[in-house]
């Protein structure tokens, strides 16, 4: 079997940021007419790992999937299309990719008309790519997050050439409107609005594999919102890498606030955004948050450390005193705020007192939630480059602290909620009781609770008995 190389991944390339206009598309397939009666009626089966970005680009993998007539299957075992979905923000995130080619690879041993293939952020960093092509030939088919507008054309090659495919441009990304969806959930969706990233932190590759910051237009954003009010969705949540750095690349006037204000406006219950740079947020941003009660009042706020040399190392763009001024001009204008954050620990370097800098500033905030992750370095960006004199079993030992020092907080807040009502959106059943229903409070925080499966997709009440840190018990408040 032929390896065909259409692009390839360049990390120089990914770095280039010109000043140029966002560039606009619609879905242009070249194929489409000899791949359907080709590909209609096949099935397939995708496995997304990562972000939020990563589940709405599996959506539309579906949408253009299912609008060719083909079936999505829970078994990868009756797919002939398998697609494995990829992430390369965490060395873990890859593994689990490895696991799960080592685990499907013989069923391309069985069946040579089946496609197997790995799409994006992971197989745009060139080493692994070729780590992929060389270790996994099983494996026929590779496009990165630029290319899933081409996904028709890309089949259409490998069934019709039976080559391997590889198709992973570097570039800096355009936008590609009228894109079909197949949503995963009936009540909630995820928005695109921005895609890419200007910000270069040191220790992140996202800014390599997804591009330039390019925003969709205002009214295009807003139709789609309106689409979903108007089929009865309850919440919206607005994305992207970095969704406060919104219209920034577009003539139209308008930025991230104003498009949140227009989307409240159109009547979702529940309006929510992520991921939110410090450095973009604005007093104008925070105002409208304020003022809309379908705005949820939880911020995702990534700090990464607390310590202003972390921080400039890491690329941050802000220091620890402009960080805590943002947080407090939030909490106070924004009754009942609830934040989040994200936090590495060990990066290349940090000494105890660094560390013991983020111990302080997570005193100082109260979050409610964080993800905390032990630094790992991605190739190809300047962190990974650097010495480092922190051994891996003093990062760890600095993790199991940090996580500590934030449970105290997490469990204060999730104590306080204890005998009180709050609004929740039922998402099903939960994990590990199934006469309990699931759901998550405006503040995002999860809460189970006897119910029936007819409340699924509404907003009910529900009063909080018990706190677990981490997720509440409740039950239903009748009205």
């Amino acid at each position: 079997m032929k390896t065909r190389i259409i692009n390839a991944p360049d990390m120089v390339k990914a770095m280039n940021r010109q000043k140029e206009e966002t560039k606009f598309d619609v879905l242009r397939p070249l194929h489409f007419k000899e791949l359907e009666p080709v590909i209609k009626n096949k099935h397939f089966f995708i496995k997304t790992y990562g972000c939020q970005a990563n589940v709405r680009d599996e959506e539309t993998m579906r949408g253009m999937l299912e609008n060719i007539g083909c079936t999505s299957v829970n078994d990868p075992k009756d797919a002939d299309i398998i697609i494995i979905n990829t992430c390369a923000v965490r060395e873990n995130a890859e593994d689990k990719v490895y696991g799960e080619i080592g685990n499907l690879k013989y069923l391309r041993k069985k069946n040579k008309n089946l496609i197997l293939a790995i799409c994006g952020c992971m197989v745009e960093e060139p080493e692994i790519l070729n780590r992929v092509l060389d270790t996994y030939r099983e494996v026929n088919l590779f496009f990165g997050t630029h290319e899933i507008p081409m996904l028709y054309d890309l089949l259409y090659e490998v069934i019709t050439t039976k080559d391997r495919i590889v198709a992973i441009e570097s570039k800096q990304g355009e936008v590609v409107e009228e894109l079909p969806a197949s949503r995963l959930n009936n009540y909630k969706a995820y928005v695109n609005i921005i895609y890419g990233c200007n910000k270069f932190c040191t220790y992140c590759i996202v800014p390599y594999t997804r591009g330039k910051e390019r925003s969709r237009k205002f009214d295009e954003v807003l139709k789609e919102c309106k689409q979903l009010v108007d089929a009865g969705y309850q919440e919206i949540t607005l994305l992207g890498q970095n969704v406060n750095a919104y219209g920034k690349d577009l003539d139209e006037g308008k930025d991230f606030a104003d498009l949140m204000e227009a989307v409240a406006k159109l009547g979702i219950p529940r309006l929510r955004f992520t991921t939110s740079h410090p450095w973009d947020f604005s007093s104008k941003m925070i105002d409208v948050i304020a003022k809309y009660p379908n705005i949820m009042k939880f911020i995702h706020l990534p700090v990464q450390s607390g310590n202003d040399e972390v921080l400039r190392k890491m690329g941050r763009r802000y220091n620890r005193e402009q960080y805590l001024a943002l947080v407090k001009e939030m909490r106070e204008k924004i009754p009942g705020l609830s934040l989040s954050t994200d936090i590495i620990v060990g990066f290349p370097n940090e000494t105890r007192e660094e560390f013991e800098d983020t111990l302080s500033l997570v005193d100082i905030v109260k979050y409610e939630a964080a993800f905390t992750f032990i630094y790992s370095p991605r190739k190809g960006t300047p962190a990974a480059k650097m010495d480092d004199n922190v051994p891996y079993e003093e990062k760890s030992r600095r993790f199991q602290e940090l996580v500590k020092h934030l449970e105290v907080h997490i469990e204060e807040h999730s104590k306080s909620m204890v005998g009180k009502v709050y609004d929740v959106l039922v998402d099903g059943e939960s994990k590990n009781n199934k006469e309990m229903m699931s759901g998550y409070t405006e503040e995002n925080k999860l809460v189970h609770f006897p119910s029936k499966s007819s409340l699924i997709g509404k907003i009910v009440k529900v009063r909080i008995t018990e706190s677990h840190t981490y997720s509440l018990i409740g039950e239903l408040v009748d009205e």
